[in-house]
């Protein structure tokens, strides 16, 4: 791959739907399908919107490892980043991702307080394509 950051990064773009995994309480990695990230710089930080009563943020909370993953399936690529997460409830971190529409999700708008933001930040990775694995760091 000549420019991981560039090939990933329009997989990404591209993508409708990604999947966040984090670990429950008893240590079993629960994974879930989610819109694609509101805003990522490069293939290090992604910002997601979702729900503070959600499982996903329940479990951060306490242990803030996780992954998300990106598939292209017409191509049968993927790509798969390990990191932190952080949960954001600032005005700052809400207001910065916040879209036209997102009341559908967040009725009482941007200062709902079930409406938060998990910040993902990655420090590998592991991309697939034409039957190949390649591992990265981030």
């Amino acid at each position: 791959m000549r420019n991981q950051e560039e090939t990933i990064g329009k997989m990404i773009d591209k993508s409708k739907t990604s999947f966040i995994t984090y670990v429950d309480s008893d240590g079993f990695p629960i994974t879930k399908a989610m819109l694609s990230p509101r805003e990522r710089e490069g293939i290090k930080t992604f910002w997601f919107s979702t729900n503070t009563s959600s499982n996903k943020v329940k479990y951060f909370k306490q242990n803030n490892k996780g992954s998300i993953y990106f598939v292209d399936r017409r191509f049968f690529r993927g790509v798969s980043l390990v990191g932190t997460v952080e949960v954001l409830e600032t005005p700052e971190a809400k207001e910065r991702i916040w879209q036209k529409g997102d009341t559908m999700y967040y009725k009482e708008g941007v200062t709902d307080p079930d409406y938060c933001v998990l910040k993902f930040t990655a420090v590998k990775g592991r991309y697939y394509s034409n039957f190949k694995s390649v591992d990265f760091e981030i």
